[in-house]
């Protein structure tokens, strides 16, 4: 019996495990949306906007580790798909995308709601496809798939005309996927790995530093136990976070441009610095000439193109996280004693302890007006830890990299390569559908939150208890930050004069809204948040608007040229009497 080419979409999505999909119906994709009217096996989710829905993809992909899969109809709709999908480009996110298109005699026209979302998307697709003929559908719905999930993870874009979602044909499922330009390596050169090992066995000073591709491939314990074996201190990128245990006693926390003290120093001064599913990206590195200036490093990474883009390295290791490390490991347990090195590890790592007491993290607690550090402090303690963080982008998301401590992978979902505004709220709709059983907070400022603020309908209708903290300033406060630091305090168009009423907003939708303008009412607002269960929290918190986000490297300066809340007053004060 013949299928049409809808039906065969939705066999082709149950047949690769899919029990989600977010999308907003229109007109050329209405085949595909009375075909899943019937479908009790998957569910789809009608976001409110069709960014939201790619959002919530990418929080549902981060979430569980599977494909996010979402679909919207053609022109607007598509091109509205483009921040989420080059944001899911940027930090290596699972994801396929299926946009409408006006039938196939139509494209080139200019037909009603046509555009060429091919073309618009493949400079932040990790590969597109229009789809010409019904009978390649199932084939490349299987494609797009193992693309989506292979090697270096990435979002795929399927276009599909209305003509081949209405026409007829065979079913056939390819049971094998062979693409014969496409193939990824896993397996590490084993020359490289041994004289990675090597490195790593000879290193008085060494640092690991862990990005999210050690969360994608799944190499958490891999990573651990490579540091523990080793006596390595651990930093991790804002993407890597979780991936190493927070509470670690080797764990610096984040490097880079608002990274902790101890860690940008422990990579200016190492002799070894072991790169682990990291892309060196400039926020990390600040000022290239000037990284890691002693150091000889190791850069391990499934994408080839990743290693020597951005930083100069000595051993590059092709391969995944996972296996690569598992060798090393191997390599080191049979070839080295650790009797051998750990007198020599002593006394570096007691450098780290002195600069862990030299510059904490750390912030002037007021009695009067409630700091967004403190905020993050108590979701902090009153969580344990255990519930999955999203956040906006800006000193919210900062903030919650650095006060909030993650123990464990796929815990921590931020947007880092685009720094997409409006991301936190529908990535914590998508994770709290991939984990119903888990907490989920999304960090956010009262700007960004604005961007996707809509998506609470959709966390009422579906009755999801996610959490939002809305760290409040009235202010776009890491660009007011910026003209404060560095423009004369010329605060140019960042002061949001007219800020909703969140709890008013989030009763308007059935949701509960809370608010705390003092410190002593932080806890108890959480506490009270923590207690809803069937439907989302708008908790505004009405923070100090002055705060700011330390420590910080300039742009175009060293990552140990940090600045500190307290030099810069005194810098001020120098400043003002000139």
């Amino acid at each position: 019996m013949k299928k049409s080419g809808a039906e065969i979409l939705v066999e082709c999505l149950k047949r690769e495990g899919v029990k989600h999909i977010f999308g907003y119906p229109g007109g050329v994709v209405l085949n595909i949306f009375d075909t899943l009217y019937d479908e009790k096996d998957i569910k789809l989710i009608l976001t409110r906007h069709e960014q939201g829905a790619v959002h919530a993809a990418d929080g549902y992909a981060r979430a569980s580790g599977k494909v996010g899969v979402a679909i919207v109809t053609s022109g607007p709709g598509a091109t509205n798909t483009v921040t989420g999908i080059a944001n899911a480009s940027m930090d290596s996110v699972p994801i396929v995308v299926f946009s409408g298109q006006v039938p196939t005699m139509l494209i080139g026209n200019d037909a009603f709601q046509e555009a060429d979302i091919v073309g618009i998307t493949r400079p932040c697709t990790k590969y597109n496809y229009l789809v010409k003929d019904i009978n390649d559908l199932a084939k490349t719905v299987r494609e797009a798939f193992y693309i989506a999930s292979t090697g270096r993870p990435g979002p795929v874009l399927i276009d599909l005309p209305k003509d081949v979602t209405a026409g007829k044909t065979d079913f056939i499922w390819p049971q094998h996927i062979q693409i014969r330009s496409y193939n990824p390596t896993y397996e590490g050169n084993k020359w490289m790995i041994k004289q990675a090992a090597h490195e790593i066995a000879r290193a008085k000073k060494p640092v690991i530093m862990a990005g999210g591709g050690v969360i994608l491939s799944g190499a958490s314990k891999e990573l651990k136990e490579l540091a523990e074996f080793m006596d390595i201190p651990v930093t991790m990128t804002l993407m890597g976070l979780g991936g190493f245990p927070g509470t670690h006693n080797l764990s610096l926390g984040m490097l880079g441009m608002h990274g902790t003290y101890y860690a940008n120093m422990a990579v200016q001064n190492a002799d070894l610095l072991i790169g682990i599913g990291v892309r060196f990206d400039d926020r990390v590195t600040g000022k290239t000439a000037s990284f890691a200036p002693n150091a000889k490093i190791v850069h391990i990474d499934i994408d080839p193109t990743s290693i020597r883009k951005n930083v100069r390295v000595d051993v590059p290791v092709v391969g995944d996280v996972k296996l690569v490390l598992k060798e090393i490991l191997k390599i080191l347990k049979e070839e080295v004693g650790k009797e051998q090195w750990s007198a020599i590890r002593k006394s570096w790592l007691k450098q780290m302890e002195q600069w862990k007491k030299e510059r904490p993290l750390t912030y002037r607690y007021d009695e009067k007006i409630i700091k967004p550090e403190f905020v993050i402090e108590k979701i902090y303690e009153l969580t344990k830890g255990n519930a999955i963080i999203c956040t906006e982008v800006g000193q919210n998301q900062m903030w919650a990299a650095q006060f909030y401590k993650y123990d464990k992978p796929r815990r921590f979902l931020s947007s880092g390569g685009l720094g997409t505004m409006g991301f936190g709220f529908p990535a914590a709709i998508g994770a709290q559908f991939a984990c119903p059983n888990d907490l989920v907070i999304d960090i956010a400022g009262d700007g960004s939150i604005q961007m996707n603020i809509q998506e609470l309908a959709t966390a009422v209708i579906n009755k999801l208890p996610v959490k939002v903290a809305i760290l409040n300033n009235h202010y776009l406060g890491m660009v007011r930050q910026w003209q404060e630091l560095f423009f004369r305090e010329r605060y140019s168009h960042t002061y949001l004069d007219v800020v909703p009423d969140f709890v008013k907003v989030a009763e308007a939708y059935n949701a509960v809204g809370l608010r705390a303008t003092k410190p002593e009412e932080v806890e108890p607002v959480l506490r009270e948040a923590l207690k809803v269960k069937d439907k989302p929290v708008f908790m505004d918190f009405v923070v100090d608007w002055r705060e700011k986000v330390y420590p910080m490297v300039p742009a175009g300066a060293s990552i140990d040229e940090m600045l500190f809340e307290e030099e810069k007053k005194e810098e001020k004060k120098v400043r003002a009497v000139k």
